[in-house]
């Protein structure tokens, strides 16, 4: 089986928690890894008649077989971790990275009073950024130092090689989006850290020539939570009008939204060099394609795929058209994972 990494190509909220959950029942991995920040990025994962909103917990939740674990460059922020362990009931298979970072209530109480990233970035308000410089002071906590993640403490950089040596099947899940990585985004409008395939595989402990599959996520109307560049932003009436307004998961601030930004994809690609390319919210596109599996897209939908197909020199692999992990069409597998 396969090393796979999952991120994402714009603003965040691509839909990688939904891409991740089919792949975690499609390939049925032994090992689920989050990678990347902490728990100010929640994904959205739909399946069997629940909505999960996590904020740490792996969106391979939803596959019961499967190990799930949080690298030691994700953020651990201990009430949130241990109150979404109880809600998925995942206790007994979930294992924290001894050396991963914690939040402390100090460092959200400082990334909320600072003026910069409170009124300017519009940061989710997490304590990431705090938690990040008293990393780099080495001053932190880690997560072996809080009594109560003891029962959950692992080597995860261990587990998740000796899965890849044993073919097992490796799935690592990004935060995040290219667009608000530190290195590469909007700077200073980005996040705390890098969001790229080569960070996330960093997080969890694996080198670059473990890693088989890299599935960078766009969606097909970008969406950004807070401020900074948006070239392609719409108006707020424009989004009304075509029913696509949102949320974020987090924060609860209204999402803004934009086009298609063929440029940004293209610089997304070339920085993590995907194998796969997934897209996503094609209902948003036309609602004709909500829900749709299997057979041909509306006219309209597939015409946006080929446009984007065009724009970026290579085929769209996963196509999302709805909220729920199987609503996709999955062009890899019908091809028998072939190119």
């Amino acid at each position: 089986m396969t090393c796979t990494i999952v991120v994402g190509g714009q603003w965040g909220d691509e839909a990688k928690g939904k891409v991740s959950s089919y792949l975690a029942l499609r390939d049925d991995p032994g090992v689920a890894v989050r990678a990347g920040l902490g728990p100010g990025a929640g994904h959205t994962v739909v399946h069997g008649g629940r909505t999960l909103r996590l904020r740490q917990v792996p969106s391979a939740v939803v596959n019961p077989r499967t190990r799930l674990l949080l690298g030691a460059g994700v953020l651990i922020r201990p009430e949130v971790l241990l109150r979404e362990i109880k809600e998925t009931g995942v206790g007994d298979r979930i294992g924290v990275d001894h050396r991963a970072t914690v939040i402390e209530p100090g460092h959200v109480e400082a990334e909320q009073a600072d003026a910069g990233l409170r009124d300017t970035v519009r940061s989710t308000g997490s304590g990431h950024g705090p938690a990040l410089a008293a990393r780099a002071m080495r001053s932190a906590r880690r997560a072996r130092d809080v009594a109560e993640l003891a029962p959950y403490l692992t080597d995860v950089a261990a587990e998740v090689n000796a899965a890849v040596d044993a073919g097992d099947g490796v799935q690592v899940e990004g935060t995040n989006g290219f667009g608000l990585s530190v290195l590469y985004g909007s700077y200073p409008y980005t996040v705390g850290k890098d969001s790229t395939a080569s960070t996330a595989a960093a997080d969890v402990g694996l080198g670059p020539l473990a890693v088989d599959e890299v599935v960078l996520v766009f969606r097909a109307y970008p969406t950004r939570v807070g401020a900074g560049p948006f070239p392609t932003e719409i108006p707020e009436e424009e989004a009304e009008r075509r029913g696509i307004v949102e949320y974020g998961t987090v924060t609860g601030r209204r999402r803004r939204t934009g086009t298609f930004d063929l440029d940004q994809a293209r610089e997304a690609v070339r920085i993590n060099r995907p194998s796969r390319l997934a897209l996503t919210f094609l209902d948003h596109v036309t609602p004709d394609a909500l829900g749709v599996r299997g057979g041909a897209l509306p006219a309209e939908a597939a015409a946006f795929v080929r446009h984007v197909e065009k724009g970026l020199g290579r085929p769209v692999d996963l196509i999302g058209t709805g909220p729920a992990s199987d609503d996709l069409i999955d062009r890899w597998t019908a091809q028998g994972g072939e190119r």
